[in-house]
């Protein structure tokens, strides 16, 4: 695995884990960051299930969407598969204004997004 500044990554039954080291993400370079380690996963480690566990995560600026948004794309893009869990209901909320729980596969826990990966 690469040098993880703001994500800490783990391989779990063929999937890769992502989680986020920090509890709230609003900075733009840490969200640079967050984007740059993202492309690293999907385009030079070449992961194509991936799933995103947010429950160290408190709180998530509009910002960081877009670049949920785009690992989303480049996932689909290699006939991969992006899951998410753990999302707090305040975090939750912002996906259900925004109709990003439409887009993303939103699992309640680890074990059901694991699961859903096998399904």
């Amino acid at each position: 695995m690469s040098d993880q500044k703001r994500l800490r990554v783990s391989e779990l039954d063929g999937v890769c884990v992502v989680e986020f080291k920090d509890r709230k993400i609003l900075d733009d370079a840490q969200i640079q960051e967050i984007g740059q380690e993202f492309h690293d996963l999907v385009e030079v480690e070449k992961k194509q299930n991936i799933l995103l566990n947010f429950s160290h995560v408190e709180f998530l600026s509009s910002s960081a969407l877009g670049k949920l948004i785009s690992l989303d794309k480049q996932v689909k893009q290699r006939d991969g598969h992006l899951k998410m869990s753990n999302i707090r209901p305040e975090i939750m909320e912002v996906f259900a204004i925004t109709r990003l729980n439409k887009l993303f596969d939103i699992k309640d826990d680890l074990p059901d997004a694991l699961q859903a990966f096998r399904g």
